[in-house]
């Protein structure tokens, strides 16, 4: 083929990237909490439709799923799936720009407004480069922008209405604000953290403030299983196996001179290695077991809602890398040493297709610094520039690559743990 299509995929991008910036803008001044992302998802519809993608609404109303393909009839190629997510956090927005969120306690801190505008992004410069000729044919390319990350339920909810029906594989990216604009970060097999929601409800006897003796205290129940936790989770665990145990919720008592009859306890329990997590649940369980017989306390521990580990395979993280190194050059795409012990609910489209995440540098001396969850989280904007061509290229390659490749036997380098 005599066209560039490398640097007429990078044209479309640049030419689209006053779009992004003002999506992006647009999502982080008007942030939607999982399970509540309709005008989000309304948003987006509107505008995959205005350029003529075909595009279909996600359960409720939430979610969005836009197809590309060209030539238009050619429905037996192969889809590669973007992923984005599109809801925000439970949180103030401390910043000040003209962007900041306009709903109070929810804000875009953890990038997914970034995610949805450099796969926007991708998806538009692919569809302006295809219909001017500009790009391999034939090219099968799908967008998943999907509700609910941030509460695990998300990724299931798009799978359970197709949204994976006939994907060969998938490819997503998270903002890395601890790496430099124009750097991105891979990692091949294990890049996060299996995470499961752990709740802990303490039923004690309650009473009076003032006659203790006369109670079974909860709370008092309730602390000491928390330190008990902290320090022998970690004393039980053989070092060089991650574990992280965190309690982000304590729920008891009414008033300040009564003894609560209950107390409840929220909290994450993070692996890297499925037996260890088994081993995990079942040293949690014996330390409330204990607990509960030493306070005269009944404590029941459930294990529930979680996201496996995401587990990258090599050779699409390959694609990736290589559109990386013709973006960036060489020297900016750098290889993660050791897997994160957050979670991302990417990894229930792993159960079905292989995929993979990278990571995109999203901090300067401009924008950035503060980390992920915080109130006071930005992105340099040139990252979704870079973030979205490093997608559409692969999404090129993808169309390039042999069959064997795109029938889902991509190689991976091990079973999943």
């Amino acid at each position: 083929m005599s066209v560039d299509w490398q640097a007429e995929v990078d044209r479309a991008v640049d030419a689209r990237f006053d779009q992004m910036v003002e999506l992006r803008r647009h999502l982080h001044a008007h942030p939607e909490l999982s399970g509540q992302e309709r005008e989000s998802s309304f948003l987006l519809y509107q505008k995959l439709s205005d350029e003529r993608l075909d595009v279909r609404l996600g359960p409720e109303g939430r979610g969005v799923i836009a197809d590309l393909r060209h030539p238009p009839n050619g429905d037996s190629a192969p889809l590669l799936a973007l992923r984005a997510d599109i809801d925000a956090l439970h949180l103030h927005d401390a910043k000040s720009v003209a962007y900041r969120s306009q709903c109070e306690g929810v804000t875009h801190a953890c990038g997914h407004d970034a995610h949805t505008a450099l796969v926007f992004g991708a998806l538009l410069a692919l569809t302006d480069a295809a219909r001017a000729g500009a790009a391999p044919m034939p090219l099968a390319v799908r967008g998943i922008f999907q509700p609910a990350e941030e509460i695990c339920t998300g990724a299931r909810e798009m799978i359970d209405v197709g949204a994976l029906e006939g994907v060969s594989a998938i490819l997503a990216t998270h903002m890395d604000p601890s790496r430099a604009v124009g750097r991105i970060g891979l990692r091949d097999g294990v890049l996060t953290a299996n995470c499961d929601e752990m709740t802990i409800t303490l039923r004690g006897r309650g009473g009076h403030a003032a006659r203790p003796h006369e109670a079974s205290d909860p709370i008092v129940a309730a602390a000491q299983l928390i330190n008990a936790l902290y320090l022998f989770i970690a004393r039980r665990t053989d070092s060089q196996d991650a574990v992280v145990v965190t309690i982000g919720q304590i729920r008891g008592g009414d008033t300040a001179n009564v003894i609560p009859e209950e107390v409840v306890l929220r909290g994450t329990v993070r692996t890297l290695d499925r037996v260890i997590r088994q081993r995990t649940f079942d040293h949690i369980q014996h330390l409330a077991h204990g607990m509960g017989e030493t306070c005269d306390v009944r404590i029941q521990v459930e294990f529930g809602l979680g996201a496996g580990g995401v587990f990258n395979d090599r050779r699409l993280n390959q694609l990736l890398r290589g559109s990386a190194r013709e973006v960036l050059g060489d020297g900016n795409v750098d290889e993660i040493a050791r897997p994160s012990m957050g979670s991302e609910d990417f990894a229930f489209y792993l159960d079905h297709v292989p995929g993979a995440m990278m990571r995109v540098g999203c901090a300067s001396p401009r924008v950035g610094g503060s980390p992920l969850h915080s109130p006071t989280f930005d992105v340099d904007e040139e990252a979704l520039r870079y973030g979205a061509k490093i997608l559409a290229r692969s999404a090129v390659m993808w169309s390039r690559e042999p069959a064997a490749m795109k029938s889902g036997q991509a190689n991976s380098t091990g079973a999943k743990s």
